[in-house]
């Protein structure tokens, strides 16, 4: 059943009962999904990302990019466990969740207003965090240190992604504002987009910048791995094995294949030559665009989200170049494509465009401010959030490596090994 459209589903999922108050039977085929879901997320992270962004560093910082995305992961999983998704999803105030779920403790034998049980609805909230976390290696590769990241995640998890997720989906003050995002445009890909560029900015260029990478081939590999784990990201947010699941999956490969054939087209048309990595970066944005609406607009309105997203990413990334070292383009890509997606939400949600529509209370004028408002708060918040993290952990660890280390690859110096044995 297709949704009517003013989140009452992602606001009853806010508050769950105890686990002694449950009486009805989860759904085995809706959990299934939901961990199933979970998994492709996770297969979006480990290998997706890594991957990605091994193909992206020069090749004597291949590993290193690799093997911080690995513990990133690890740190994260782990922090959401202790104490991110309590934040998050546990009853609260408007700004934050209680402590009933610390360390997963009191959770229901079946999500309340859902038909799984709540650790499966954890698991999948966990592979978001996750992925979230790790696309920020992407953006100060080749520069920063693997214990840096370590310290500094979950402060990030814990001050940046997890108030703004219960903000938005957890029932939270931006969500009463009338805030929307079926899954993600704002609390992923813009909390990821806006947090690598504070750290892209902090961090300053590398040296010696080894753009596009010294294995675009890798590259490639990756991307395609997220473009289908991230279906696992809209395809969950349905919350079961529905109509709604199979409409964002399909909404979000046509934005996705519109984006990536607009990004090679402005390719072409500005450098006589279409980049084989552009086509998956112009997939990945339109990706990020349609998670806030995807099992919400028309096939036709997916496509044109797709199309613009891509155009913004491009020339979002050609403004950049030079000016901001982020070297993954998480920021263009996932920042700037989560951005217009959005902002077109209240419009191609509309029935003109063959999307839901609006509940009678919501009018057009009123859902586009309360987007904007949402999209500057949470963006500054996670520029804020990020830099206040970032230089807490510095005054402790430093950020960067040494200039020699930074020459010599951090596959050598910060881990006494290399990617690749070229005897």
């Amino acid at each position: 059943m297709r949704f009517s459209f003013a989140l009452p589903l992602l606001t009853a999922i806010a508050v769950p009962q105890p686990a002694w108050a449950q009486v009805a039977v989860a759904d085995s085929g809706d959990t299934g999904w939901m961990i199933l879901c979970a998994l492709l997320v996770l297969l979006a992270a480990l290998p997706g990302l890594m991957l990605r962004h091994a193909g992206q560093v020069n090749v004597r910082s291949a590993l290193s990019v690799t093997a911080q995305g690995a513990a990133v992961a690890a740190v994260a999983a782990l922090t959401w466990g202790i104490a991110g998704y309590s934040i998050a999803y546990a009853p609260g105030s408007a700004w934050l969740g209680g402590g009933a779920n610390l360390l997963l403790a009191n959770l229901a034998q079946l999500r309340d207003g859902l038909t799984v049980p709540e650790s499966a609805f954890v698991l999948f909230q966990l592979a978001i965090a996750l992925l979230a976390a790790c696309l920020l290696v992407g953006a100060v590769a080749e520069r920063t240190r693997i214990g840096w990241w370590v310290a500094f995640t979950p402060l990030w998890l814990l001050i940046v992604y997890a108030p703004v997720a219960h903000a938005v989906w957890g029932g939270g003050w931006l969500a009463d504002m009338g805030v929307m995002d079926f899954a993600g445009g704002l609390v992923l890909h813009g909390v990821a987009g806006f947090s690598a560029l504070a750290l892209s900015l902090i961090a300053g260029g590398r040296r010696e910048p080894s753009d596009p990478g010294h294995a675009p081939l890798l590259s490639l590999a990756g991307g395609g791995l997220l473009w289908v784990g991230l279906s696992g990201v809209v395809g969950g947010w349905a919350l079961g094995a529905t109509d709604d699941a199979a409409t964002a999956i399909l909404n979000h490969l046509f934005a996705a294949c519109a984006a990536a054939l607009t990004w090679g087209l402005l390719d072409r048309m500005l450098n006589a030559r279409t980049s084989a990595t552009g086509i998956l970066s112009g997939a990945l944005a339109g990706i990020a665009a349609i998670a806030a609406s995807a099992a919400l607009v028309g096939t036709g309105g997916a496509m044109l989200i797709g199309v613009i997203a891509a155009c913004v990413a491009r020339t979002g990334a050609g403004i950049l170049s030079g000016r901001v070292d982020d070297g993954a383009g998480v920021f263009a890509i996932h920042g700037l494509g989560g951005l217009t997606g959005v902002l077109l939400l209240p419009l191609f949600v509309l029935p003109l465009m063959g999307g839901v529509g609006f509940d009678a209370n919501i009018s057009v004028g009123g859902a586009l401010t309360a987007q904007a408002i949402g999209l500057i708060v949470v963006a500054l918040w996670a520029m804020v959030g990020s830099a206040i993290a970032a230089l807490v952990v510095s005054v402790v660890i430093p950020m960067r490596v040494g200039a020699q280390e930074e020459a010599d690859g951090l596959d050598a110096s910060q881990h006494g090994q290399q990617g690749w044995d070229f005897r």
